[in-house]
C-alpha cells in the first residue's frame, strides 16, 4: 500500500514539506487511543536472535534510524513503534540554526536517492537535551553532534565539547560528526591530528562522569584507503567505541539522473541506493584491515533485507536506514529483522 498509494501521493510535494507534514501526522495520530498499539503490532518483530550487545549497550535489534531524520528528538515514541532497535538524534549544534536556504532537499526518483544540503538545521543541543530529559521511551538513543556553521574550523573543538556535556546525561552513545559535506570545508575536521585531539578530550571528559558513554566517529564514504587507514589508527589511539560508516557522498558517479537535473539541484550530500556499494566497501575495508578490532554501524543505501545483510556480512554490527525508509516505507524495518533471524 505504501509504495502503491502513499508514496506516489507524498512524492507529488516538496520533500522537506512532506517530512514536516509526516511528523505532524504521526504525532497527532499517536494521541488517538489504541493507534500506537496497532502500529506496534503491525511493525514490530521481536526475537532473542536479534539482540546485540555492543560497547556496553544491549540493543533489542540491530536496525536503527540514522541521524538527520529526527534531528530534534520530537518523534522518539513514534519511531520506536515502527520497530527500530535504536534511534539517533541530531546532528545537534550548540546554538540553534536554521540551516541553508530552501530548497535544500531533493529526490532523485530514478536513482532512489536523495540529495540534501540541509546545513545542520536544528533547535540546538539545549532544546534537544530537554526533550530527551522528558522522553517516555527506553529505546537506545544516540546523540550525533557537530559544530555550528558559523564556527570556524579552528574553533570547532569547544562546540563539540558543549554538545557532549549538554547531551551526556540523556543519550546512550555519541557520534562525532565530522563528515557532513553540507557545512563548508570539512578537511580540517577530518585531519588526523585534530580528531585525535578532539576525541581524546571528549574521552577525558567522559571518564570523569559517573556514567561514561560510548563515543563513535562518523566518517565520509569519499575517503581514500590511506585515509581509512588513518581512521583505524585514530580508533586505536583514542580508544573510542567504534565507527559509523558512512555519511552522504559528494560523488555523482553512475547516476541515472540527467546532468541538467543534477546541475539544477547543485551541491549537497547524496544518500540512498547510489551510496550502497561504496558504503559497503568502506565497511568491509575497515573490518578486514583492522581485523574487526572495533564495532561498525553500517549506513548507506539500505533499501531491502538483502542490502542490510550485505552490510552485516561486510562487517557491520548494526545498521541504520534513512533514505530507504522514505522510499520503501515503514515495513522495511520488520522485513530486515525477519530476514536476519531467518538467514
Amino acid at each position: 500500500m505504501y509504495k502503491l498509494i502513499t508514496r506516489p501521493f507524498l512524492f507529488l510535494f516538496d520533500p522537506e514539506s512532506v517530512h514536516h507534514f509526516t511528523f505532524k501526522m504521526l504525532r497527532f495520530s499517536s494521541k488517538i487511543p489504541g493507534l500506537r498499539a496497532i502500529r506496534r503490532a503491525r511493525y514490530n518483530y521481536q526475537d532473542k536472535k536479534l539482540e546485540r550487545e555492543l560497547f556496553g549497550l544491549k540493543f533489542k535489534n540491530p536496525v536503527g534510524i540514522a541521524a538527520g531524520f529526527d534531528k530534534n528528538a520530537v518523534l522518539l515514541n513514534e519511531l520506536e513503534d515502527f520497530g527500530f532497535g535504536f534511534l539517533e538524534v541530531g546532528t545537534a549544534t550548540p546554538k540553534p540554526q536554521v540551516g541553508n536556504e530552501r530548497p535544500r532537499l531533493f529526490r532523485l526518483k530514478s536513482d532512489q536517492g536523495i540529495i540534501n544540503r540541509m546545513g545542520f538545521n536544528n533547535d540546538g543541543a539545549v532544546a534537544i537535551a530537554e526533550r530527551l530529559k522528558n522522553r517516555k521511551t527506553n529505546i537506545i538513543i544516540g546523540g550525533n553532534i557537530g559544530k555550528n556553521t558559523a564556527t570556524h574550523n579552528d574553533d570547532a573543538k569547544p562546540d563539540y565539547i558543549f554538545n557532549f556535556n549538554t547531551l551526556h546525561p540523556y543519550v546512550d552513545y555519541f557520534v562525532v560528526n565530522v563528515s557532513c559535506p553540507n557545512i563548508g570545508d570539512i578537511k580540517k575536521l577530518q585531519d588526523k591530528d585534530f580528531l585525535v585531539d578532539l576525541l581524546g578530550t571528549l574521552n577525558d571528559i567522559n571518564k570523569k562522569t559517573d556514567n561514561p558513554k560510548p563515543i563513535l566517529l562518523k566518517i565520509a564514504p569519499d575517503l581514500t584507503d590511506e585515509m581509512l587507514d588513518e581512521v583505524i589508527e585514530i580508533v586505536e589511539e583514542t580508544n573510542i567505541a567504534g565507527v559509523v560508516a558512512t555519511n552522504t557522498t559528494t560523488s555523482r558517479a553512475n547516476l541515472k539522473a540527467s546532468e541538467s537535473q543534477l546541475n539544477s539541484i547543485g551541491n549537497g550530500g547524496l544518500s540512498g541506493k547510489p551510496l550502497k556499494e561504496r558504503s559497503t566497501e568502506v565497511i568491509k575495508y575497515l573490518a578486514d584491515k583492522s581485523n574487526k578490532a572495533f564495532p561498525i554501524i553500517g549506513v548507506g543505501g539500505i533499501h531491502s533485507e538483502e542490502d542490510a545483510l550485505e552490510k552485516i556480512k561486510a562487517g557491520a554490527d548494526l545498521v541504520q536506514v534513512y533514505t530507504g525508509f522514505v522510499y520503501e516505507g515503514p515495513g522495511l524495518v520488520k522485513r530486515i529483522n525477519k530476514r536476519i533471524v531467518n538467514g
